[in-house]
């Protein structure tokens, strides 16, 4: 019995449902905890920008290092940006709720929604990669006419 490489292996439907899901529960976690806060709006504004620099950048580097891996060219400094960008938004989190008045409790609540966030949306990312090459590989030659040629997720 042969596999399929893991390049042109397509996620399954339980693993893409389970990433979106995961992914959905965490940021709308996330968003309804920031609206029902009872913290000043700018404080608000604050973690709901972190969350979403911190989402982009956990997709940014799963495509770098994916690419690397497929041996696609990465610069050094797009790597090292997307790490750091990863990297400020951790600490950025981590300082604005150590310094905020907040019970543990909550503090803990929006640790888990953040970091269930940024798991899931590394996930989502990889599955949408994944169903672009096999649809690219598959020997009917069955594309998305959404995405181009030239899109590698």
């Amino acid at each position: 019995m042969s596999y399929p490489s893991p390049s042109s292996a397509k996620p399954t439907a339980a693993f893409v449902g389970a990433s979106w899901a995961a992914l959905l529960l965490g940021v709308v976690s996330f968003g309804v905890g920031l609206w029902n806060a009872t913290m000043i709006a700018s404080e608000k504004g604050f973690y709901a920008v972190v969350l979403v620099l911190g989402l982009f950048a956990a997709v940014s580097l799963q495509k770098s290092v994916r690419d690397r891996t497929e041996g696609l060219p990465v610069s050094a400094l797009y790597m090292g940006l997307s790490w750091a960008a990863v990297g400020i938004a951790v600490v950025m989190l981590v300082v604005g709720l150590v310094n905020s008045g907040m019970m543990l409790s909550e503090k803990g609540f929006y640790g888990l929604a953040f970091a269930m966030s940024l798991f899931a949306a590394v996930a989502v990312q990889k599955n949408v990669r994944d169903t672009l090459q096999f649809r690219a590989s598959s020997p009917d030659g069955l594309r998305s006419e959404a995405y181009g040629a030239d899109d590698r997720g």
